[in-house]
């Protein structure tokens, strides 16, 4: 098994650098366990919703499909990332302000995370509204 960081699964995913992103693709492609980190995957997802990328949600979540659709590719805790996966496709966006907000896939990782490292009955204190939205949350 190897591990990669964010930003070799970040040139794999956009294929945006003609040095780099063939390096990336070969590691992934030609390696029968890539582990990609709960910290790594969240960096990653960060990034491509950031100003340079601009990720729409519904491309995040064609995103997350692609990476479980690759052989190769490990999660550091699989069930936490499907399950935060489910909770950021059917998480409501909410009046925060003047803007409506969704819970990010942060959000829903962090709220995983805790349920499965804890149990199902964990509850992930926030003052984030959006992620208040999502079960498993209360405000402190």
């Amino acid at each position: 098994m190897i591990a990669i960081d964010t930003n070799v699964l970040l040139r794999y995913l956009l294929q945006d650098d003609h040095k780099q992103s063939p390096l990336a693709t070969a590691l992934i492609l030609n390696n029968d366990s890539v582990l990609v980190t709960d910290v790594v995957l969240a960096e990653t997802l960060w990034t491509l919703i950031g100003k340079r990328y601009r990720l729409s949600t519904d491309q995040l979540i064609d995103v997350l499909h692609a990476l479980f659709a690759e052989p190769s590719i490990m999660f550091e805790d699989p069930q936490a990332v499907w399950g935060a996966l489910k909770d950021f496709m059917n998480a409501s966006s909410v009046k925060v302000g003047a803007n409506r907000k969704q819970a990010s896939f942060a959000d829903t990782l962090i709220i995983n995370k805790a349920k499965r490292i804890g149990d199902s009955h964990t509850i992930v204190y926030t003052f984030d509204q959006a992620a208040l939205a999502v079960e498993g949350t209360k405000a402190p």
